[in-house]
C-alpha cells in the first residue's frame, strides 16, 4: 500500500480518521475499492467500514440499473 501526504488547510475542522474515511467511502462509492481495501486503508474491519458508511453519506447499495437487474436476475 502506497502512502501519500495531503496538505489541507486549517480551516477544515475535519479529524485525520474522518478524512481518511470520507476518501475510503469516496474510492468505494465509485467501485475503485472494494469494502474490504477501503477498510484496510482506514484500520477498519470490513463489517465496521460498512457499518459507518451511511455516516459519510455512502449506501452500501449499487444505484446503477444494470446491477439492480442483474441483482434480480441471480436471486
Amino acid at each position: 500500500m502506497r502512502t501519500i501526504q495531503i496538505n489541507i488547510p486549517d480551516s477544515v475542522e475535519m479529524s485525520d480518521y474522518d478524512f481518511s474515511m470520507m476518501v475510503a467511502a469516496k474510492l468505494y462509492e465509485d467501485q475503485k475499492l472494494s469494502s474490504g481495501q477501503a477498510a484496510e486503508m482506514v484500520g477498519l474491519s470490513k463489517r465496521a467500514f460498512i457499518e459507518l458508511l451511511g455516516k459519510y453519506g455512502i449506501s452500501i447499495f449499487s444505484s446503477s440499473i444494470s446491477d439492480l437487474h442483474s441483482d434480480i436476475a441471480n436471486a
